[in-house]
């Protein structure tokens, strides 16, 4: 794919204020009948570069097109009908983990991951047969459909020795296919009812976190609130939007605002699906639900029930949809601290992508393999016992890098560890 040539990088010599705004040279050249970055969101970039040094990526290769900026120059390149999505360009976007750390830093607040998943269905059609199939297999058959997650769990024992080398070290050893969550459960007696929430089971978090969403219920029970986990449930469709399936993670959120139409509040304790549920009106206008994420939920409500003590150091892992897209930082470092005895630790550069980034560990092995033992090193380093992990992805990317680093360290959920603290005698 080739650009204009410059005498100086791309917007170095815009004046302070000034947007990065072109005349098109041509049509634009996206594919028709799919989504593409909007012009609006193009022109919001000045190409000033100060989120290169927060990208992965970028961090990773020292390559322009592996930075925000370098793959919105891409993106503007089509945009202008001077390149057209192709290889190259499929290359730039595939490499993103859509950790949004750049739209940290961002002066103009470049919605740079609703960019990435309009560019990214954009190149699926340029995929390979064999990887259209399995994305369409995933994305559209089995994650929407809980029998056939329930199934995949069934047969992982039997699937594992087949699985890509890089799938394999992910999935938890056990998963639980026949598992299920009470309906409702009420405060125990005595507890003052403060109201009723609904829980997001979830697909990925069902199946192999289960003991997370028994924690999680147990913990708002206890802490005043009515839960229910209303049926009909299925994936949320983040992975499905991260990924280019935008027509499939459309449907997804118009199940959801269905099932939990008469909710007044949705708690969900999976990172990546709040913050992808918090964009539900933005993704499919009339689909908004009232999404909290669990920590977020239990710190600005407040615990009515005390917990208890734990004996344990625990390092605690921002995953980055929390950390990024819901702002959430304080509030579950700030729950673990009223655990008497607990001792938390920060990880070195913890703002930092464990590279798990949904799929991206199987599909991008080196770089996440790269960006997962730095992150491991950082957690063996801080000396805890136990790592906590609000998203599903980083827990599995953690525990297998541990486990290649000869760790034993415990990877557990923060809600986990509120729960044991509270059981504990």
């Amino acid at each position: 794919m080739a650009y204009p040539a410059h005498a100086e990088p791309l917007g170095s010599e815009l004046p302070e204020g000034a947007r990065f705004i072109g005349s098109p040279i041509a049509a634009p050249a996206w594919r028709a009948g799919r989504a593409a970055p909007s012009l609006a969101d193009l022109n919001d970039c000045v190409a000033c570069g100060l989120c290169l040094p927060h990208c992965p990526t970028y961090r990773l290769t020292g390559e322009e097109s592996a930075s925000p900026r370098g793959r919105i120059a891409a993106m503007r390149a089509v945009q202008d009908g001077i390149a057209v999505p192709d290889q190259t360009f499929e290359g730039f976007m595939d490499l993103c983990l859509v950790c949004r750390a750049c739209e940290d830093v961002c002066p103009s607040h470049v919605p740079f991951g609703r960019m990435m998943e309009a560019a990214r269905e954009q190149v699926e059609p340029l995929r390979t047969r064999r990887a259209r199939f399995i994305r369409w297999l995933g994305f559209h058959w089995v994650l929407p459909h809980p029998s056939l997650v329930r199934a995949a769990a069934a047969l992982q024992p039997i699937a594992r020795p087949f699985m890509p080398k890089a799938a394999r070290a992910l999935v938890p050893g056990r998963g639980y296919p026949f598992a299920r969550l009470p309906h409702i459960t009420e405060p125990p007696p005595g507890v003052e009812v403060l109201g009723a929430v609904a829980i997001l089971s979830g697909c990925v978090q069902d199946r192999w976190f289960h003991r997370v969403n028994l924690a999680t219920i147990r913990v708002l029970a206890r802490n005043g609130w009515r839960v229910m986990v209303p049926a009909g449930q299925a994936c949320c469709g983040a992975l499905a939007a991260h990924n280019g399936r935008l027509a499939i993670a459309r449907r997804l959120a118009k199940r959801a605002r269905h099932v939990f139409d008469d909710a007044d509040v949705v708690v969900v304790n999976a990172a990546g699906c709040a913050a992808h549920m918090a964009t539900y009106d933005e993704l499919r206008p009339g689909a908004g639900l009232p999404v909290r994420e669990v920590t977020e939920f239990l710190h600005t409500e407040g615990l009515t029930a005390q917990p208890g003590s734990l004996d344990a150091t625990v390092a605690y892992h921002d995953a980055c949809h929390a950390l990024r897209a819901l702002k959430v930082h304080d509030e579950p470092r700030d729950l673990l601290r009223t655990i008497d005895g607990l001792r938390l630790a920060e990880i070195r550069d913890g703002d930092r992508c464990c590279g798990a980034a949904g799929i991206y560990n199987v599909t991008q092995p080196e770089a996440a393999r790269a960006l997962g033992w730095e992150k491991a090193d950082a957690v063996v380093a801080t000396g805890a016992s136990i790592v906590a992990s609000a998203n599903p992805g980083c827990s599995m990317q953690l525990a297998a890098q541990l486990r290649a680093a000869g760790s034993d360290i415990e990877v557990v959920h923060p809600i986990e560890l509120l729960d044991r603290a509270t059981a504990a005698p």
